[in-house]
């Protein structure tokens, strides 16, 4: 088994680099997906977050409301901390779950925001990084998530630093540009990180 570690700042396109690993076989551990299950309704996840946060961060539904807790801790450095102490170790054992069904041989592409963040890179084979501009991650942050620029901004300042980033990457993926360019850069990591890819 092949451990890919996958990250990339906010708005950089790391999802798009997940699917298209995804599509050539790779078996892709979302930690974005991973974190909204561990925290679905009726979970035990939720209910620690609820009895941290109170029941403001819940919609009408009883799901989390991610954008409004999101603004809770994004901008306060000891209440990520606290929301990461009940999320982060329940997506760690779920992944495990997901790694142990995956096939021996298998290319595991962990896509992980915050593999810089958390120091993770020694838990991989390889890490690769998918790489914008701050303006051009900022920019698709507002036109295809909807955020304002004031909260886009938080985030980017949440995450590590650019050059963090780059500094921990085995591989870098340049997605600064069009999706047609993505495709080919994808194809040229897929042939260096997997033998006979």
């Amino acid at each position: 088994m092949r451990r890919v570690g996958l990250t990339g700042g906010i708005g950089s396109g790391k999802s798009e680099v997940a699917r298209r690993l995804a599509a050539r076989g790779a078996v892709v551990v979302d930690a974005d997906q991973v974190a909204r299950e561990v925290v679905a309704p009726g979970t035990p996840g939720l209910r620690a977050v609820v009895e941290r946060f109170g029941t403001e961060v819940l919609r009408p539904d009883g799901a989390l409301d991610r954008e409004r807790l999101g603004r809770l801790v994004f901008a306060d450095a000891d209440e990520l901390a606290a929301l990461n102490a009940i999320v982060h170790p329940r997506v760690a054992a779920r992944t495990q779950e997901l790694v142990a069904a995956a096939p021996d041989d298998a290319v595991v592409v962990y896509d992980v925001p915050l593999l810089v963040e958390n120091d993770l890179g020694p838990d991989f084979d390889v890490v690769v990084v998918v790489d914008a501009p701050e303006d051009v991650r900022l920019a698709r942050l507002v036109r295809d998530r909807g955020m304002d620029e004031a909260h886009a901004k938080e985030r980017i300042a949440a995450q590590a630093s650019r050059e963090r980033r780059l500094a921990a990457a085995d591989h870098v993926i340049d997605n600064s540009g069009a999706l047609t360019d993505l495709d080919s850069r994808v194809e040229a990591l897929w042939r260096e990180i997997v033998p006979g890819g």
